[in-house]
């Protein structure tokens, strides 16, 4: 198999090294080119048509996402963004992916353990391979107050690729839409502002979830990840329990965990299982398929990548598929009611 193309992005050159000595260790990439700049960037894209990009959030000149902007204009492929913990660098970057770049990746801090970021060679590999086509797709929305009553409570579960298919599903919602709850694989300062971000942006209201929080409708609950997988507990109404734990099927928060955890009211829930590399949440979704919840996988052909749903439904933990387009409206429309789904 040939190698797969690598381009590296970032002004500083002990980071474009360190990306580099990384990289090259797996058998699979082969680094083309390095640059220092956007303008550069773009030659090098012309020049050595990459499979893949590594890119900065914080540039000179033009940061990554004007940049990426444009790259999606005019020439759409997998961006892998590496951002410092700033909040500017973490807001910027949350934008980044909600304009298509596929994952993002933390650059280590000085004294802390390398061991996170030596998990690039592997997140660039798979977002090689990403359906980036479909991120443009946009569904409009009217925040408005529907009026109806919900009778059951929306579990959303995330990873590569699904900030954007997040938003395209809540643009949907309206400002009294059933109780939900997403874990979404991202690190504990990108979870901050994307959930600020959302909240600007969409009818209802969106935040991190916090220990205690009762299921309301018109809210919007994203796991706060950190040290936290966001479950649930309570005799007969579910409530957010943030426990503290080892990571769970490989994540922290974990999409299995909170899965798991809502079994005992699966009667009541509406799950889905979007984008997203590895086997989070399949195990879990086959739980609350069989313990009676309703639940839906996005469709192949609008996954950026088709890791997460593939595996459920190996499992049979998926009753229907939907495309992303549609997803936010068959969520609101399985938690009006206890009606059935055909199986796949």
């Amino acid at each position: 198999m040939p190698k797969i193309k690598t381009l590296i992005v970032d002004d500083s050159p002990t980071m474009r090294r360190l990306i580099r000595n990384i990289l090259e260790r797996d058998e699979r990439l082969e680094v083309v080119a390095e640059a220092e700049t956007a303008r550069a960037a773009r030659d090098a894209v012309n020049r050595f048509r990459p499979d893949v990009m590594t890119l900065d959030v914080e540039m000179p000149n033009m940061n990554g996402l004007e940049f990426l902007e444009r790259l999606m204009r005019h020439r759409p492929m997998p961006v892998v963004m590496v951002s410092t913990l700033t909040k500017q660098g973490s807001d910027t970057a949350v934008k980044a992916m909600s304009l298509g770049a596929v994952d993002c990746v933390e650059k280590p801090r000085a004294g802390a353990s390398n061991d996170d970021f030596s998990a690039l060679s592997n997140i660039v590999a798979v977002a090689a391979g990403a359906n980036v086509l479909n991120v443009n797709s946009r569904t409009s929305y009217t925040p408005t107050l529907s009026g109806n009553e919900y009778s059951k409570i929306c579990l959303i579960g995330g990873s590569t690729g699904a900030v954007d298919a997040i938003e395209q599903i809540l643009r949907v919602f309206p400002v009294d839409c059933p109780p939900t709850i997403i874990t979404q694989h991202m690190p504990e300062h990108f979870l901050a502002s994307f959930a600020a971000r959302l909240d600007t942006l969409m009818a209802p209201k969106v935040r991190l979830a916090r220990e205690g929080d009762s299921m309301e409708k018109g809210h919007v609950l994203i796991g706060p990840g950190g040290q936290h997988h966001v479950n649930f507990s309570g005799s007969k109404v579910p409530r957010i329990r943030l426990t503290e734990g080892p990571k769970v099927s490989g994540h922290r928060p974990s999409v299995d965990s909170m899965f798991r955890s809502a079994v005992p009211y699966a009667k009541n829930v509406v799950a889905a299982i979007l984008t997203g590399m590895g086997h989070d949440g399949a195990a879990g979704l086959r739980e609350l398929r069989d313990n009676g919840a309703t639940t839906i996988g996005q469709s192949k052909e609008t996954c950026v990548v088709f890791g997460m749903p593939r595996v459920a439904a190996e499992l049979g933990g998926i009753q229907s598929w939907c495309d992303i387009s549609d997803l936010g409206k068959t969520l609101l429309r399985d938690a009006l009611s206890h009606r059935k789904v055909g199986p796949v």
